[in-house]
Order: structure tokens, then sequence, then C-alpha cells
């Protein structure tokens, strides 16, 4: 079992990850992040949806985004987000079969 220490040193990078997603780089789009890394700003949204019902917490997955987010995803995709091209949503079909289709 980790330390408390260790527990705060995790909570503070995710919430530097979180900030850096949502603040530092909104330019960076989830199906480029998806198509790279394998995961994306909704994934996050959805582990911290599963990290909470492992805690007995019902969250839905409008609830998590938002609060992971900090905002609606409408509000988001307003703000921030772009049409991807032809290539991009080729390639997150194979990543997002790879990665989130096989959980």
């Amino acid at each position: 079992m980790p330390s408390q220490t260790e527990i705060e040193l995790q909570a503070a990078a995710f919430r530097r990850l979180q900030k850096h997603l949502m603040q530092d780089r909104t330019d960076v789009q989830n199906i480029d992040m998806m198509n790279l890394a394998g995961f994306c700003r909704n994934c996050l949204s959805r582990w911290y949806q599963e990290a909470a019902a492992e805690k007995g917490i019902e969250m839905g997955k409008d609830e998590s985004r938002e609060l992971f987010y900090g905002m609606t995803m409408a509000e988001w995709k307003a703000n921030y987000q772009t049409d991807a091209t032809g290539t991009q949503q080729e390639a997150f079909k194979k990543a997002f079969a790879e990665n989130v289709g096989k959980e």
C-alpha cells in the first residue's frame, strides 16, 4: 500500500497533467492524443469515473467529463475542438480498437 506522501505526490502529478491538458495545451486535439499515445482527455475522465465507482460513488460519463474538463463537453468542443481529417479518423479507429475496445 502506498504511503500517504506517495498518494499525495501521485495526486499532484495528476492535477498537473490535467492543468497541462486543459489550460496549457488546449491546442492538442484528443484525436491526436489517442492516435499517438492511446489515451486522451476522454479516457482520463473515464478513468476518473471508474475510480469513483471503485469507491462506491455513482458518477455518469457527462459528470466525470465535466469534472475533468472543468466545463461541459459542448463548451470544450465549441472552444477548442477542430474537425478531424480523414487520416486522423482512420488512425483513431485503429487506436480506439487497440486501447479502448480491448478493455
